[in-house]
């Protein structure tokens, strides 16, 4: 007979909670995005759907794991963090301004994915900004030491 397993707050409670600065956040992203695109580098050889589909987790879990002193960081380091996984996808001529032009032509075709995935970040960001303040409201109001 098959032993039940631990309540569903338990094993909420056993998942990674790590708590990034806002610069972790930039470096948890930006890495991620790169081996993302190293990749889709390797199995694709260009920007494609499954580069843009990746970045949207990628984006989650960025927002969802900055501190809260640094919510404001983790819309601004996600769409940096998309162009860094680009570098090694982007198509371009030889020299530096063909790798440019490259990179600025994979932005400009990946734009909803970008998009989307800021959106995403900005959306969680501000849902946990505004849980945050209602929890300080509330330690606020049942304070009895006012």
């Amino acid at each position: 007979m098959r032993q039940p397993g631990p309540p569903p707050d338990k094993a909420v409670r056993r998942l990674p909670n790590p708590r990034l600065t806002g610069l972790g956040g930039g470096l948890f992203s930006g890495t991620a995005m790169l081996v993302l695109g190293c990749l889709d580098a390797l199995i694709f050889g260009s920007p494609t759907a499954f580069y843009g589909v990746l970045f949207l987790p990628v984006c989650l879990l960025t927002a969802m794991w900055v501190r809260r002193n640094d919510l404001v960081s983790a819309p601004v380091v996600v769409p940096i963090a998309f162009a860094v996984g680009l570098l090694p996808v982007t198509e371009g001529g030889g020299g530096l301004l063909g790798r440019l032009m490259g990179l600025v032509t994979a932005l400009a075709t990946q734009a909803l994915w970008l998009y989307g995935g800021t959106l995403v970040a900005g959306v969680v960001v501000t849902v946990r900004k505004i849980a945050l303040r209602r929890r300080q409201a509330l330690r606020y109001r049942n304070d009895p030491f006012r």
